[in-house]
């Protein structure tokens, strides 16, 4: 998913496929092998050493696709030494709040809608609204896709859409728990998926359907679902969340994306505001509610591995809920200071930030083949075209 997934969501820009998908490797890379040391730190440090295994290299893989999602909301506009300064901070503020809300407030967040989702997107967001570029006008005629980078997307899409199930079942408890967990976001993405694709076929031009839409809200499900999945959702609730995340996400495309622009001065290139953002707060509160519908009649025996201190009677179904609300509050707070923070360090010039006019282009970072040929040889490009017609 890191590495496949999000890589191939992110070439739908026309000329920065090699951007998107080498960008995401390195960041994946470098993200891996620093949350294992910072969250090892945190929860696994003992007689001098950090304790590893499947379940912290679980763990740092979600940290490294939290810190992609932050990368999707600047993708085009930023250089490789910027995007590794962005993880260096970013994975660090991760952990701490990672740690914050699952060992001192006791909140439950199996598939990541808090630590995340919501936090990715809203560091991205306000990181991107530090970098606010006020000529990426120059830059507008590469920022949309072309058939086959859409279709290319679409492998990410699908990739996503597969795994997202283990994804959010991957740290849950052996057995019913883990398996509810599947059901539930399964079941969520199937609805997610629908509702989709009636509502872009709704508000498109003559009906027709957007490849954007369909690449990313149909994602959603997934995301709204990431901390009650493994909660007694039932199937029912889990098809109703998804239907309403996936319809948000498209709206949220469609109408939106282009008001953060222009009023909030937010140039969120890959939407993650309506991907991660607004699915993951949706999510949070989803399992606020279902937290506090929680009673040891529902859950049984199950109730010790979902909710272990409600099971203890340190807690009660209520208050366990407003830990759970108290941590989206404590998420949005780390991923908007953390995202003003990394923000102002990524505007330090030595970082070699690409010019307003060569936003979006591979060639800035990369070599690409036909570059050096002569020109007759050459593709033509988008502003030569322009210049001979």
């Amino acid at each position: 998913m890191v590495f496949v997934g999000f890589g191939f969501l992110m070439v739908f820009l026309q000329r920065y496929g090699f951007s998107s998908v080498g960008f995401t490797f390195l960041l994946a890379a470098f993200a891996l092998q620093w949350s294992t040391l910072v969250q090892g730190f945190l929860h696994s440090f003992d007689s001098g050493h950090i304790h590893v295994g499947m379940e912290s290299m679980i763990n740092a893989d979600f940290c490294a696709g939290a810190v992609l999602i932050s990368f999707g909301a600047v993708l085009g506009k930023t250089g490789p030494a910027q995007l590794l300064l962005m993880a260096l901070l970013e994975v660090v503020l991760f952990g701490i709040n990672e740690f914050v809300l699952l060992n001192l407030l006791g909140v439950r967040d199996a598939g990541g809608s808090m630590t995340i989702h919501t936090f990715g997107a809203y560091f991205g967001l306000v990181l991107s609204r530090v970098l606010y570029r006020p000529q990426l006008e120059k830059s507008r005629h590469r920022q949309g896709s072309v058939y086959h980078s859409d279709l290319f997307a679409m492998i990410g899409t699908i990739f996503l859409w597969i795994f997202w199930p283990s994804f959010n079942s991957a740290l849950t408890a052996l057995g019913a728990g883990q398996h509810r967990t599947a059901l539930n976001t399964y079941y969520s993405l199937a609805a997610s998926t629908l509702g989709t694709f009636a509502l872009s076929a709704l508000v498109g031009e003559d009906g027709r359907l957007d490849m954007v839409h369909i690449q990313n809200a149909a994602l959603a499900g997934g995301v709204v679902v990431g901390t009650s999945s493994e909660m007694m959702l039932t199937p029912f609730g889990a098809l109703a969340a998804g239907f309403l995340a996936g319809t948000v996400s498209t709206l949220g495309y469609k109408f939106f994306t282009p008001i953060l622009e222009l009023k909030f001065k937010v140039q969120d290139t890959c939407g993650v505001h309506n991907l991660h953002g607004m699915p993951g707060v949706l999510g949070a509160l989803l399992g606020v509610l279902v937290a506090g519908l929680a009673t040891h009649e529902a859950y049984g025996d199950g109730l010790e591995s979902v909710f272990p201190l409600i099971a203890e009677g340190q807690r009660s179904a209520t208050s366990q809920a407003v830990h759970q609300l108290f941590g989206l509050f404590v998420t949005l707070l780390f991923a908007s200071v953390g995202g003003a923070l990394g923000g102002l360090l990524l505007k330090l010039p030595f970082l070699d930030s690409p010019p307003d006019s060569q936003c979006y282009e591979d060639q800035v970072h990369w070599e690409v083949p036909g570059e050096h040929e002569d020109k007759a040889q050459r593709p033509l490009r988008m502003e030569e075209a322009d210049t001979q017609a």
